[in-house]
């Protein structure tokens, strides 16, 4: 990795859970998108080289449009990493509450 690239996460163990289907239309729909990153996946993580112009944001947008377009952003969606070491999201399920009044 060089100084005019960024090395971002993304890590899909929910989404994997759900259904490998929608994984593999994820990397298709970012990679068509951004055509400019490259995108790996090691298990239940993905890997995305940037260039140092891209936002981390726009990565973000990208991956809530594509939980919108599979209707899946009633259940899932992108959150920050708390891990220091690694840079990106992680897709994760959202929790629903149910309150059952009387």
């Amino acid at each position: 990795m060089s100084d005019d690239t960024k090395l971002y996460y993304i890590n899909i163990k929910d989404l994997s859970f759900r259904s490998e289907h929608f994984v593999i239309d994820l990397i298709r729909y970012l990679s068509e998108v951004l055509p400019q990153i490259t995108i790996e996946r090691y298990g239940n993580e993905l890997e995305i080289v940037a260039p140092s112009t891209l936002s981390k944001r726009a990565i973000k947008l990208r991956i809530k449009k594509y939980l919108y377009r599979k209707k899946l952003n009633i259940d899932y969606r992108p959150i920050a990493y708390i891990d220091p070491d690694k840079d990106g999201y992680i897709v994760k399920e959202k929790k629903l509450y149910e309150f059952s009044y009387y």
